[in-house]
């Protein structure tokens, strides 16, 4: 009986593309498959292309290994991607035969990898003893160069790209690929970091001590000589490393990290064994794409199982053996013997070093630590106040944010620069802390002792020709250990900073910080797990279908997850439609970790009595503070607003007074008009706007019924049998009173023109017919639809009626709002305006005149759409997809025709794919099956595929 392969998760696949492009395609190609099926490790399946033949893709789940009849040259390609996914979904069934095509092709693959594996692979000694003497002679080289640059001095050296790569070069020729690698990071750290000769005096006596020992490899412990020969780079064929004795244990997938250089894709996993306490690291490689084997547990996961570790002083790499289980989750650590503290961590890491001085890092569990933030940079703290440092550079605002000031488990690696978080572990699962985004920048601290090897670095800066370096400065055992070197003083000042480095990576204290205070709880349900997935992939992809995710989300009232509100602050603080919504996810938590983010700060305002805000943050907040506290005042008590904006007009100033007077808006009542009349008075013209458009908008205040006397005195109507006349008597100049209302000579803003140069009449005018209340027209030119068709100057025609849609907008008046927009006011030219005219109108109305239109309107529905809401009605909704339809039969019949191609309607396509109802999918679909056009017939399914994704959306929130 053949063994299934049990289906992947999402985020496996994920991790298998080439690039997010290759993803973001794979995922448009989901409702494209055909003929899919699993046997085995094979997984196969036709995807319909632009062509007629459809694409045969094969994926072999054991490699994994990938074929695809399409022309792509990335590996996997989208479409092996996206059966990759359909099968994670659930969505590809076993069945009890593999497919000729896929059988023939996983076959040929079987019968050349057993003819490479029955090959005997046995070592030339002679290869071996040639590889060893080309070795030796470029570490000579090496260990020269070394002594010169510090002889000479590294402030004097040759410090460029160029030249470490020359070095590197030389190492890569003498098969020395580990010397090779290290030189070749010096140049980035040189340019990057301003403790620069700190490290390069580090790696240089790492190499220089590792050369020494090479010169000794026969010598030492055979562990220690497999040490050496890792470092430096010497093979450890799988087949040698697999006859290692194994280690049995349940293995914890604790973290996972995929890099990449020069195409060359690394993935390094870290394990725990269960019972042994032991760490394991297993380090895959794939050029090219990440494609790398599937036989890594996810993280969270643990399988009883085999590990072959590598040999050496300090084992820690390994290779998977024979498995005795199928992964399963854990949700609790091992009973430990003695608590995973921090100075248990580090005397862990002693005994490492101690084993394999070339180590560069070490894996630790910390248990019961709390990350905090100082003005020194970032820690782990224990209650105690026992601390290790985070390693600069990193922001781990997604670990504060899962510790929330409570204890949790953090898994990271140790270094010489500090800890780099990994993963945490808290409420029975594993989140993982992998930098997706850069939330704001950091100070970064010195590491730990940098500063105890500084007369050391000052000589290596000088150059020993010119200085010598003072051991009485150093730890007394180093000092003796240094008396007995070698007497040149190049070599005994490298192998002094090797026994320095040593002796203060080896004998780190720890320091010492003070834990945050802890966020308080957050009440409500949390989102669904689903839910959150989803959510977190659309906030980085930046996706349209976010306010509609919020609006479904708003009536759950759920709190996030705690190590999605970093990114939710993050969002937030970029997108301001959103931010309501966005804070509100985030909740206590995101409150909590706002407090402590300069960028996020701002954000959120932390909560007072009423008593603290009437005292402290009206009387001295920041302005965006004074803001919100009137505004949510005004929400709360619209007459102790009032009174408090009216007790501080007197000395309010700056742009801030015009702000604050703007919250009137909010409940504008008649008790509001003398503070509006006196900021008439007001020196800023930006307050006297504001207080004239509120004024407007009361329709029984002493400055509307001003605007009715100055608008009966500059327009009049002549009615006559046939028609109407508007009959206009402008003033030649404006009295104070006309300028105290708000009536100024605004050209530049209207930029009316009459006979070549600025017309300031016409703007006065349309500022008095926007100031008077649309009321007042009924008894001087009747009904709207007879205002609009009254006969008018050609001059001032223009002006009079964007007066009415100024007007009309403001009064929300739907029936000024119909007449306007049938009388087809504004131009196409003021295309916004008209739609929000196109607004105010019921929405049967606005239904059933987009649904008159034809093809020949495609641009004015599409200009018209935003203003009919969302989702949109059934009836517009069939009527826009008819109309899509129909250009796409237009193009299947003139494929030349300009004009005729999805892409001339993608901005259309893209509002249809957020607005059409989720239930129109099976119909999109039974569309694209009619069409004849391979583009529309693309674009059909991507519409159908994007309302599908919606409807999933939504479901995961129930």
């Amino acid at each position: 009986m053949t063994t299934q392969t049990a289906p992947w998760t999402e985020d496996q696949v994920t991790a298998l593309a080439p690039d997010a492009n290759s993803l973001s395609a794979a995922r448009k190609l989901v409702s494209r498959w055909r003929e899919c099926g699993q046997h085995g490790t094979a997984l196969w399946g036709q995807c319909q292309g632009s062509g007629a033949t459809p694409y045969q893709t094969i994926v072999d789940l054991s490699g994994p290994a990938y074929r695809c009849s399409c022309p792509s040259r990335k590996f996997p390609c989208k479409h092996a991607l996206s059966l990759l996914l359909r099968w994670a979904a659930g969505e590809v069934a076993v069945v009890p035969e593999t497919a000729d095509y896929a059988a023939s092709w996983i076959g040929g693959r079987a019968a050349r990898a057993s003819a490479t594996a029955d090959r005997p692979r046995t070592a030339n000694p002679a290869t071996a003893e040639q590889r060893r003497v080309r070795v030796t002679a470029g570490l000579e080289e090496l260990d020269v160069w070394l002594g010169d640059q510090v002889r000479t001095g590294l402030a004097q050296a040759d410090r460029s790209y160029r030249a470490f790569e020359a070095v590197a070069a030389r190492m890569v020729d003498a098969q020395a690929p580990g010397l090779a690698s290290a030189l070749r990071r010096l140049p980035v750290a040189i340019a990057t970091r301003t403790d620069w000769p700190d490290v390069v005096l580090r790696e240089y006596a790492r190499m220089h001590l590792l050369i020494a020992a090479h010169r000794q490899l026969d010598s030492v412990a055979p562990a220690l000589r497999a040490s050496i020969r890792t470092h430096v780079g010497y093979p450890s064929p799988a087949e040698a490393v697999r006859a290692e004795p194994p280690a049995r244990d349940r293995w914890m997938v604790f973290g996972s990290r995929i890099t990449e250089d020069e195409r060359l894709y690394t993935r390094r996993t870290w394990l725990y064994g269960r019972e042994s306490r032991r760490w394991a690291l297993v380090v895959d490689h794939s050029f090219g794409s990440p494609g790398f084997p599937a036989d890594v547990p996810a993280l969270g996961r643990m399988a009883d199982a085999q590990l072959h570790f590598y040999p050496g002083a300090a084992p820690l790499r390994a290779l998977w053996g024979e498995r005795h289980s199928a992964a399963e989750p854990f949700t609790t650590l091992p009973a430990a013997d003695s608590p995973a503290t921090i100075a248990a961590a580090l005397t862990a890491h002693a005994s490492a070093l101690g084993a394999d001085p070339w180590l560069r890092s070490w894996p630790m569990l910390l248990a019961d630590v709390v990350p905090t933030r100082t003005e020194q940079g970032w820690y782990v703290t224990e209650s105690d106040g026992t601390a290790l440092p985070i390693r600069p550079g990193e922001q781990p605002w997604t670990l504060l944010a899962v510790s929330g000031g409570h204890p949790v488990t953090v898994i990271g690696e140790w270094s010489a620069d500090g800890l780099e978080p990994i993963s945490v572990f808290t409420a029975g699962a594993v989140v993982d802390l992998v930098r997706t985004e850069v939330f704001g920048s950091e100070a970064s601290h010195s590491p730990a002792g940098s500063t105890s090897g500084a007369d050391l670095t000052s000589v290596a800066l000088l150059g020993t020709a010119r200085r010598a370096p003072d051991l009485a400065a150093l730890a007394p055992s180093i000092a003796r250990a240094a008396n007995r070197l070698p007497s040149d003083p190049a070599v005994r000042l490298l192998e002094t900073a090797a026994l320095q480095d040593l002796f203060l990576r080896g004998g780190l204290e720890p320091a010492t910080a003070a834990a945050p205070e802890p966020a308080a709880d957050d009440p409500r349900p949390p989102l669904p797990r689903a839910a959150a997935a989803r959510l977190s992939r659309m906030l980085r992809e930046r996706s349209a279908f976010l306010p509609e995710w919020f609006d479904a989300a708003r009536p759950h009232d759920y709190r996030a997850p705690d190590a999605l509100c970093a990114q939710l602050l993050e969002h937030a603080k970029i997108n301001a439609t959103l931010r309501e919504p966005l804070l509100r996810l985030a909740g206590a938590r995101g409150s909590w970790l706002a407090a402590r983010h300069p960028d996020w700060r701002d954000l959120v305002r932390q909560p007072s009595t009423a008593s603290e805000r009437s005292a402290d943050t009206w009387l001295f907040g920041r302005p965006p503070e004074r803001r919100d506290w009137l505004a949510e005042l005004r929400r709360d008590d619209a007459g102790a607003a009032r009174a408090a904006l009216t007790a501080a007009w007197p000395k309010e100033t700056g742009p801030l007074k015009a702000e604050l007077l703007a919250v009137l808006a909010d409940r504008l009542g008649p008790d509001d008009e003398p503070l509006l009349e006196a900021a008439l008075d007001d020196r800023r013209a930006d307050v006297r706007r504001t207080a004239a458009g509120l004024l407007a908008l009361l329709p029984e205040s002493a400055f509307t019924q001003r605007m009715r006397e100055r608008a009966n005195a500059w327009i009049r109507a002549e009615h006559r049998m046939l028609h109407t006349n508007v009959l206009l008597t402008l003033p030649d100049t404006l009295d104070a009173a006309a300028q105290r209302d708000g009536i100024t000579d605004r050209t530049t803003e209207f930029a009316y023109r009459w006979n070549g140069a600025p017309d300031v009449s016409a703007a006065r005018l349309r500022q008095v017919v926007a100031a008077t209340p649309l009321a007042h027209w009924a008894g001087v030119l009747g009904t709207p639809q007879q205002a609009v068709r009254a006969t008018i100057d050609d001059r001032f025609r223009q002006p009079v009626f964007d007066g009415w849609v100024d007007a009309a907008l403001a009064q929300r008046d739907s029936a000024w709002a119909r007449a306007l927009f049938d009388a087809g006011v504004p131009t196409d030219l003021a295309m916004l305006r008209r739609r929000e005219l196109f607004a105010l109108l019921p929405l049967p109305d606005r239904t059933a005149h987009l649904t008159r239109l034809d093809g020949s309107w495609l641009s004015e529905i599409e200009a018209l759409l935003p203003a009919m809401g969302h989702p949109w009605p059934e009836a517009l909704a069939q009527h826009v997809v008819l109309l899509l339809f129909e250009r796409a039969r237009a193009a299947a019949r003139r494929p030349e025709t300009h004009g005729a191609a999805p892409n001339a309607h993608r901005s259309l396509l893209a509002a249809a794919a957020v607005h059409l109802p989720v239930a129109a999918a099976g119909t999109l679909t039974a569309v694209a099956r009619r069409c004849d056009d391979p583009a529309w017939e693309r674009a059909f399914d991507q519409l159908a595929h994007d309302l599908n994704h919606r409807s999933m959306m939504l479901e995961e929130l129930q």
